[in-house]
């Protein structure tokens, strides 16, 4: 019974009041405007936290490589006789654990005979990184070298997808390039 007259109350005061009345009324507005301002602030928020994680996932791939190439460079893997996994390994335990290393990550190593003639393009095929045209020369004393890592980074908030992935499938490739002359280590 007392529900009844709560509505009809509700209900006269409402015909009483009319458009004016609402207009006038602030009860709710701080929740209404919260509402209005919580989606693009939590968007935009999400927007720059993923973006600050792009460029950082780009600085530490760019260390490792430098890192990388230092083996090469200094001979290291030389007297290691690292392949490419054992290479992509050791370039896997200079990156932080942002990073899916086993699943992601590709290590591009060539030799050049000057700096000139060195390519840096990323093996693309179709818009994708194709994988099969990654290669492992890490050269001998006095070759130009190119040490390439490429790591396909996912994009999440779809408000950046098409301003930040760089691939199909919403993912940006960040590639870290670190070109040198291998020394006279032998």
């Amino acid at each position: 019974m007392g529900a009844t007259k709560i509505r009809n109350f509700a209900a006269q005061a409402g015909a009483r009041l009319g458009l004016r009345g609402f207009a006038r009324a602030r009860e709710g507005s701080a929740a209404i405007e919260f509402g209005l301002v919580a989606a693009p602030f939590l968007a935009l928020l999400f927007a720059i936290m993923e973006t600050a994680f792009v460029f950082f996932a780009g600085q530490s791939l760019e260390y490792a490589a430098s890192q990388g190439g230092r083996l090469i460079m200094t001979g290291q893997q030389d007297a290691a006789k690292w392949d490419q996994a054992a290479f992509k390994t050791q370039i896997c335990n200079k990156i932080i654990a942002l990073f899916d290393c086993e699943g992601k990550l590709y290590v591009n190593v060539q030799k050049y005979t000057t700096f000139t003639g060195a390519g840096t393009t990323p093996p693309y095929t179709n818009g994708q990184l194709d994988p099969s045209k990654v290669k492992y020369e890490p050269g001998v004393p006095g070759d130009v070298i190119v040490v390439q890592l490429y790591y396909q980074w996912p994009i999440y908030v779809s408000l950046l997808n098409s301003q930040l992935a760089n691939q199909n499938g919403g993912h940006r490739l960040l590639v870290a390039t670190n070109a040198f002359r291998n020394e006279p280590y032998k």
